[in-house]
Parts: structure tokens; sequence; C-alpha cells
């Protein structure tokens, strides 16, 4: 054992390493970050990756909010398609976020909605593979709830992942309500938090060009991969990578 450099370590201990918190976003659900889960925790990350309501912006950003109350130290949170509007909102009064990482990701300016910026460059095919569901809203009323049609789920959210899998993904899909994708953020915490973004190049969902527009206008360290919307099923080392590099450069 070399003695100086365990006695560096003993006056020097490694900084400890943050937590990462995974926000999914609309038509998935936490298990859509397995991949990436297991690879964090084989380095030593603590995760969390809590279900996104997916009801309204400023709600889902509200209860993120008091999930990251729970965690433990400082947090690297990262957000998937509309996953990344809420994190932009929830991180605005947590101190102990200390990266943004948007993947396949919405990241809005103040008075922008995810509808708007989707439909800013021309290229997303997801409108026609979605079906409208009514639901009781607890104040009284109806909202709608949108969900991809599952014989359309593979070719508009998954292409790049086996079709066995995204028969699955498409059974357990988590709606999203219509309003929330309507719904103009009230704050950006990417202005003031250090950000990463990877943008999936073959995104149908979201317009590649929508994903480098948001991620030029925040100064992020952006990396592109070759992969649809599920980026984070279909290559999970890539985004896990990202994850790390915002994780190290925070840690600093």
């Amino acid at each position: 054992m070399n003695l100086t450099a365990a006695a560096e370590t003993e006056h020097h201990p490694l900084p400890e390493k943050p937590a990462v918190v995974l926000v999914h976003g609309a038509f998935a659900d936490s298990s859509s970050w397995n991949g990436v889960i297991q690879r964090l925790r084989q380095d030593g990350y603590p995760v969390v990756a809590p279900a996104n309501p997916l009801r309204g912006l400023a709600s889902d950003a509200a209860y993120l909010h008091s999930v990251l109350g729970s965690v433990h130290g400082p947090v690297v949170l990262v957000g998937h398609s509309y996953g990344g509007a809420v994190i932009s909102e929830a991180a605005a009064d947590a101190p102990q976020v200390k990266a943004l990482v948007y993947i396949a990701a919405f990241a809005p300016d103040e008075g922008e909605s995810a509808l708007e910026l989707s439909n800013k460059f021309p290229g997303s095919t997801l409108g026609p593979t979605l079906n409208s569901v009514p639901f009781p809203l607890p104040g009284g009323g109806t909202g709608t709830d949108l969900y991809i049609k599952t014989d359309e789920f593979h070719d508009q959210f998954a292409a790049d992942v086996p079709k066995s899998v995204t028969d699955l993904m498409a059974a357990t899909q988590r709606p999203v309500a219509a309003s929330a994708l309507e719904e103009k953020a009230t704050t950006a915490a990417w202005k003031t938090i250090p950000s990463w973004n990877l943008i999936a190049t073959q995104d149908k969902n979201i317009p590649p060009a929508a994903l480098r527009f948001m991620a030029q206008r925040a100064n992020a360290r952006t990396v592109e991969v070759n992969a649809s919307h599920a980026v984070s099923v279909s290559q999970p080392g890539a985004v896990t990578r990202l994850i790390k590099q915002a994780a190290q450069a925070t840690a600093r």
C-alpha cells in the first residue's frame, strides 16, 4: 500500500458523490431509467427515480421539489422529455441542485410551454399517433389525457428498442394531461445552474432542431447521440456517461 497516498486520502477525502434524481417524461414511467440506474449504482451514486405525476407543470414541479427536500446532500437533477420542463421549474428554489441534465428534454424559458417549443421547429410526428381520453378533474370538470397508440408506440417513441420491450412500454405508459404540455413555465433554472444536454438525433417526439435550440440557449455542455426519443432505454450507457460528467464537474 502507498502510505503517502493513504495519508493524502486521510487528510483530503474524496468528495461525496452527489445523489442523482431521475425524472421521467410523458408516455413513460420510472422504469425507463432502469439501465441508467443500474450503471450509476455500480459506480457508487445514490439514485432516486420518483414517479412524475404528469398532471400539470406547476403541480408536478411542486411535487418534485418535495422529493428533493428528502434527498441528502448535493443533487444532479436529470429530466427526460417533459421531465426537463419539470426539473427546470423545480430546481429554482432548491440550492442542493448543482447540475441539470436534459435527456432529449424540454428546457423552456419563462413564459414558454413544452407544446410551443415542440411546434417551434418542424419534425415532430407525435400528434397523429395520440389517443385522447377524458378524465375527471378533482375540482370538477373534465381534463384530457394523452396516450401514444399502442400499435404506433414503437416507431414513434422508441424505434431503436426491441419490439418485445416496447410492447411492454406501450402497455405501461403513463399518460400526460394535455394541459400540462400547454402550461407555461414560470422560471428557468438553467439560467443559474450549470446544465448538460443530450440530443437524440432520431427523436420523433421533440424535433432535434428544437433540442439544439434549447441546448445552445442554455449554454449547455452538449452531446448528440444517434437514438430515438427513448434514449435512456436504448442507450443507457451514453446517458449515464453524460450524467457522470455533470456530477464530476460540479464536485470539483
